[in-house]
């Protein structure tokens, strides 16, 4: 497997991009929980990522709302489902953890699901800041909770601080 990476700007600081075997396999934001370290994104090389900087650039423009990127996922099998489960709700839309878990058909694996979720390797991409807890209330990101805060307002096309005022 080769690993090739770069970095990109965006409304949410600089991302970082990873694919292996020219297949985007990471997506990163700065300080976020569970990145990789450096050495691990192989060597700087824009070319395969053309389509998804394309897709990325459109998504923040707000004009895509499904990105269509064939996507190297590595993890366990049940993560994998929770992020496929992820890339079924709607922009816009938010989803519980216990949600996601009955519809995995395991109800009682919502914190199962939460764990699975904070280490999806492609943010964004497949939107882990679309699940919120039960109560509504905005729980864990690893990009950090005023981003997650900032992304939701951005699909809700609200101010920031409109849906979640007191996180």
């Amino acid at each position: 497997m080769s690993r090739t990476h770069t970095v990109v700007d965006s409304p949410y600081g600089p991302l970082t991009l990873v694919a292996t075997d020219s297949v985007l396999s990471g997506l990163y934001m700065t300080g976020q929980r569970h990145r990789p370290a450096e050495e691990h994104f192989g060597d700087l090389d824009p070319r395969p990522f053309g389509a998804t900087i394309h897709q990325l650039d459109a998504y923040f423009a707000g004009d895509l709302k499904d990105f269509d990127l064939p996507l190297h996922l590595a993890g366990t099998p049940f993560q994998r489902s929770v992020w496929e489960q992820l890339c079924l709700i709607p922009y816009g839309e938010t989803r519980t953890y216990g949600e996601l878990a009955d519809a995995l058909g395991n109800p009682g694996a919502s914190r199962a699901v939460g764990l699975a979720n904070g280490k999806n390797p492609i943010g964004i991409v497949v939107p882990c800041h679309r699940v919120i807890g039960s109560s509504g209330s905005l729980t864990g990101y690893g990009g950090g909770l005023d981003r997650k805060q900032r992304l939701l307002a951005f699909e809700k096309g609200t101010p920031d601080d409109a849906l979640f005022p007191a996180f």
